[in-house]
């Protein structure tokens, strides 16, 4: 038996996700550079379908090079509902702490120890990210959504990332948006992912639907 999930969603309903996806990106890189002057490159959205469970190794295998990563989780609440993933390499908080001390802003973080400074660093760009992209998609579709706090989870942190992963129900699928980024000038890059999930996929369906008819 095979452990591929059915496809979901058509072929015309992924390929306006994609569109849409691009729109939301392009909308989160420039509210980041709005607000602290950072430059991010995004590659072009890829849209797959996985069963709940095969996401943790999806990650895994996403950014094999790094052996101890950071991954910014912030969740989002509506009929648009799921979770928006920040992947980075361990110690990307400490280079943007860098760049953010040579361009002026670091000021407008307290004086803290280094690692909560990081921590800081990561759920403010993740909180831009995300929130940017995911507003972005709900507008488009003609909803509204809601959001957690974001928080920073770290593998080096067993119990910590063991939690995280044991949130991902493997009954259920998902719609997973990734892109690649990369910050400019910076040799810092990561992973951009949106999870939808399987309660919100029929919704999904029908806005995409409603959407494609909008401009017929």
């Amino acid at each position: 038996m095979s452990h591929e999930t059915e496809p979901i969603v058509s072929d015309e309903e992924k390929e306006i996700l994609q569109e849409i996806m691009n729109i939301a990106f392009g909308n989160a890189t420039a509210d980041l550079a709005e607000v602290i002057d950072i430059y991010v490159v995004l590659s072009v959205p890829n849209i797959e379908i996985l069963g709940v469970g095969a996401i943790p190794n999806f990650i895994e295998k996403s950014v094999k090079v790094y052996s101890e990563i950071d991954v910014v989780e912030q969740k989002f609440w509506g009929d648009f509902n799921g979770s928006g993933l920040l992947v980075f390499p361990n110690n990307a908080g400490r280079e943007l702490i860098n760049v953010l001390d040579e361009g002026g802003d670091v000021d407008s973080f307290e004086a803290k120890p280094i690692d909560n400074l990081e921590k800081d660093i990561l759920m403010e760009i993740g909180n831009i990210l995300i929130g940017a992209c995911v507003g972005k998609v709900a507008e488009l579709l003609g909803t509204i959504v809601t959001y957690s706090p974001p928080q920073v989870i770290s593998n080096d942190n067993n119990n910590e990332y063991s939690y995280f992963i044991d949130s991902f129900d493997p009954n259920q699928s998902a719609i997973l948006m990734k892109t690649v980024f990369k910050f400019k000038d910076q040799d810092i890059s990561g992973l951009l992912l949106l999870l939808t999930n399987q309660e919100s996929i029929e919704w999904l369906k029908q806005a995409l639907n409603a959407f494609m008819e909008s401009y017929e």
